[in-house]
């Protein structure tokens, strides 16, 4: 694992963020670590070491910790969807449902962060699409 519980402490506190050592926390950062593991470093051209890494697991894990499970939410390509219209209710779908990784939840700030990867699930030549 690439990120430690203090690690995620020390990076939080800086920020402005108080989190606990507690087993919660431990749980979340290991599905934070997956979740950058599974989407960035998997298919991508980085790894562990790479830079930016250890601090984008900590943001995943700052926003797991809140919101446990956030990274695991299972969406449906009818989930993708604006409203476009009031009278009668009209929704329109919304980006390439059929693409891999294309209902995974993202963070722009971890995209930033990562975009050196490249190639993970949601990438294309390098870049973010959507």
């Amino acid at each position: 694992m690439v990120a430690t519980v203090a690690g995620l402490i020390a990076y939080s506190a800086e920020r402005g963020t108080v989190i606990a050592d507690n087993p919660a926390t431990a749980q979340a950062l290991m599905r934070a670590t997956d979740y950058i593991q599974f989407n960035y470093l998997e298919f991508g051209n980085c790894t562990v070491d790479s830079p930016n890494v250890e601090a984008a697991t900590y943001e995943a894990a700052i926003i797991e910790v809140s919101t446990p499970f956030f990274w695991s939410k299972t969406f449906t390509p009818a989930d993708q969807k604006v409203l476009t219209g009031v009278k009668g209710i009209t929704w329109t779908v919304t980006g390439d449902a059929s693409r891999a990784g294309s209902s995974t939840p993202r963070s722009t700030k971890i995209d930033a962060m990562l975009r050196a990867c490249g190639g993970g699930v949601g990438w294309q030549s390098g870049a973010f699409t959507v």
